[in-house]
Order: structure tokens, then sequence, then C-alpha cells
């Protein structure tokens, strides 16, 4: 019989319970949240048939995230964690409601037109609603610090991942039933109502506010009345800076964020141009159960004793699959190349999570998690808005009437589909060499010696 020591879950420690009433609520906010998003850009390419104006849609999710992280993280460090997640919850029900009132004042027709200032102004407090919903995911990042012992949160950490994937397979099978049915109507009412269910379940959670051997409150009052109500970049900077190998891993992961922007960017029209529109539907809803599996499978095993390597390798896998599903313009490369990435991805996220619980004290943690949010999102919107004329102009002519039908398109193929493989395969080169140099740096082999050094601290203690 296994033990809470090997248990992902021992749900007889009453701080276990609370994890999982925490995980649930947050996993119900995470869907309604994500159906928003996912709902306001279908409604606004099938009210406007304007694929510049969807694509704002998604530019300004990740330049709001980008922007809002270090606050957020500021507010989790500054306020109790639960009493943020909840306020968090009303905001975004009291944003919901205030769009939802003006798309049933406002004529339908209005919204037609890509060019309306209503229809911006009711995307704007839409989104607005979803991103304030971000500070949960901080909060909660920060509460596995609070609830569970050093030896299972890698694990709890995969169970966090596997949430964010159940969220993902959920969100793509109801936000276009919803919108199908009645446009915004019935996101907006069933999202003001379940936002309204989630404060009300929190009431009744105890949830305390840091763990045993944390700062003391005066400590802690210290801290606050030296960053006052600011924001704290310095301070976040100084700890980052304080951590060897830090800045260099929340670099590493903007560096692939920014490369990951390629494929944000390029990926639905190259699985268009290999299959209808349903099948891509369908495909992306059920490789999100691939998700869900790397998740669980981190909950069940944890990681290494060594999860810098650990993160550093997984992304040698990842890449190297990027190298390798475009070689052919097949499908049953595409989907084996996405579920490989599914599987394995909720490693990577697990691990950094792991990594800055260890290496972060945790009266930084929500500004630090906060900071790395801001910094490895702020380089995904820049690649998504500037590969796409790159591809459109160079690209695929190249592998169309260019050059590079002649050079490598007897085997490559060649054809617009062909252009936008061959910026994947060279994304994936540049991915594939960055994370060997990491592999191999002196900051990976520093990060790696700080977290052992906590490690042993924290287990003789």
């Amino acid at each position: 019989m296994p033990t809470s020591k090997t248990r992902v879950l021992d749900l007889s420690r009453s701080t276990d319970r609370t994890f999982v009433h925490l995980l649930v609520n947050t996993l119900l906010v995470s869907v309604i949240n994500f159906t928003v998003w996912f709902a306001i850009t279908f409604w606004v390419f099938l009210e406007t048939k304007s694929v510049l104006a969807t694509g704002m849609v998604a530019g300004i999710y990740l330049v709001a995230t980008a922007l809002s992280g270090i606050w957020f993280g500021s507010l989790v460090d500054r306020y109790r964690k639960k009493t943020v997640m909840q306020v968090s919850a009303v905001v975004s029900a009291m944003f919901y409601a205030v769009a939802f009132t003006l798309y049933q004042l406002t004529a339908e027709q209005t919204f037609s037109n890509p060019a309306s200032v209503m229809l911006w102004v009711f995307i704007v407090l839409a989104m607005c609603g979803v991103i304030t919903g971000n500070v949960r995911s901080i909060a909660l990042q920060t509460l596995v610090t609070v609830l569970i012992p050093e030896d299972r949160r890698d694990k709890a950490n995969g169970l966090v991942g596997t949430t964010l994937g159940v969220s993902f397979l959920v969100t793509s099978v109801i936000s276009g039933l919803l919108v199908a049915a009645g446009g915004m109507f019935y996101v907006l009412l069933l999202g003001m109502t379940v936002l309204g269910l989630s404060v009300a379940h929190l009431a009744f959670v105890r949830v305390a506010d840091r763990p045993a051997g944390a700062a003391s409150d005066a400590y802690k009052s210290a801290d606050q009345q030296a960053t006052g109500n600011k924001v704290d970049l310095r301070g976040t900077l100084q700890v980052v800076r304080g951590v060897p190998g830090l800045l260099a891993l929340i670099g590493f992961s903007c560096f692939n964020n920014f490369l990951g922007g390629v494929f944000m960017a390029l990926m639905d029209a190259y699985g268009l141009s290999l299959m209808s529109v349903q099948a891509w539907g369908l495909l992306w809803g059920a490789l999100s159960t691939g998700f869900i599996l790397g998740g669980l499978a981190v909950a069940k095993t944890g990681l290494s004793k060594n999860p810098v390597r650990l993160l550093l390798l997984v992304n040698i896998v990842l890449w190297s699959v990027t190298c390798l599903f475009p070689l052919h313009s097949s499908v049953i490369l595409l989907t084996a190349g996405m579920a490989v990435y599914m599987l394995v991805m909720p490693y990577a996220e697990a691990a950094e999570q792991t990594i800055l619980q260890r290496v972060v004290p945790f009266e930084r943690q929500g500004r630090v998690f906060g900071f790395a949010q801001s910094v490895e999102l702020a380089a995904s919107p820049l690649t998504a808005f500037l590969i796409g004329p790159i591809t459109q102009l160079i690209f695929i002519p190249f592998m169309t009437t260019g050059a590079g039908v002649e050079l490598i398109g007897s085997w490559f193929g060649t054809g617009p589909d062909r252009g936008i493989a061959l910026v994947f395969v060279l994304t994936g080169i540049i991915g594939l060499c960055v994370t060997a140099l990491a592999l191999c740096s002196r900051p990976y082999r520093e990060l790696s010696g700080q977290y052992a050094s906590r490690l042993e601290l924290a287990t003789a203690s």
C-alpha cells in the first residue's frame, strides 16, 4: 500500500483536501475563461468574416497577459491567496455582465462591421474578464508550495497541468456549440453563473496563507512596507538575479515561446491544408487528451531529481519532433507529432514550476511567477505577427515557384503547405541547437546545483 510520500494526494490530510477543492474550482473557472476566449474568436470570425479582426483577439490576449503578469504576481504576494482568487472571479463576472448588457442592447448588424467601435468595446470588455482570471493560475502555483509537502510538489504540479489539458478539451467542445446556439448570449450567461458559484464555493474553503516555516508576519509586513503598493519589479529582478541560473532559465523559456509563435501563427493554416476544418477541430479535441494523460503521468511518477536537466531534455524531444513531422505532407506525421507534443509538454511545465517553487523564497513566488509569465509570453505575439508576412512573401513562393522547388522539391514536396513546413523545420533546427547549447552551459549547471542544495537543506530540516 503506497504511503503518503508516494501518493500524489493523501486525502487524510486537510491540506490535500483543500488543494483538491482549489484544483476543481480553478478547473471550472479556467474552462469558463477559455470558453469565452475561444467563443469570442469564433464569433468574431463568423460575424465579420475578417481574418485580421480574428487575429487581433489572440493578439489582445497575449499582449495583455504579458503586461499584467508582474502586477498580478505582486497582488498574489501582497494579499491572501484565497481573497485574490475570489476577487478575480468577481471582477471577471462584472466584466462579463457589462459585456452581456452591451451585447443585448446593440443591434446585431453592428457587430458585423470589423471597424465598429461597439464591436471592439465588447471584445475588450469580454477579454478583460478572461485576462483577470489569469491571476488565479499564479495564486494556485504559490498555493502548491503552501499546501503540498516538498516530496510531492512535482506530482501536484502535474495535476495542475492536467487541469489545463481538461480545460482545452472541454472548451474545444462547448465553445462552438454555445456560439452556434446563441452567439455570445449563452457564453456570457454561463460565464457569470459559474464564476458566481466559484466565489460561493471558495467561501467555504479554508486556505492557509503560507507554509509552515515561512517568513513571519513581521517579516512579511516589512516586505510590504518596502514595496508599498507598487509593482515590485526591482525587487523581483533582485530575487531572480540572486538565484544562479534562474534568469537564464526564464530567458530560455522566453526564447522557446518566441519560436513557439511560429506554430501559433501557422499551425492552423498547415493543418487545414491537409484536412477539412471539421476534421482539424476534432483532431485538436482528441489530442487534448494527450495533455491530460501527460499531466496524470507526472502526477503518478513525479519528476527526476534534476528537473532542470529534465526540462532541457524534454525540449530536445519537442524540437526533434518539430524537425521531423513536417518532412512530408502527411496527416499521420502531423498527428503523431502533435500527440508527442501534448504528452511530453506537461513534464516541461511541471519542471519549471517545481524549480521556481524550490529556489525562490515563498514571499516572492507570486512576483517571480508573474514576472516569468510576462517575460515568457511577451515573445509569442512578436513572432506570431512577423512570421505570417515572412512566410507568405518569402517561404511559400520559395517552395511554389522559386529556387526551393529545384533544390529540395523532389523529396520535400512543393506548394504553399511545403513553404509552411519549411518554416517549421528551420524553427525546429534553431530550437534544437539552442537547447543543446543550454544543456552544456554554465547557468544550467549553476541552477541544477542550486536546486540540489535547496533540496538537501529542505530534507535536512
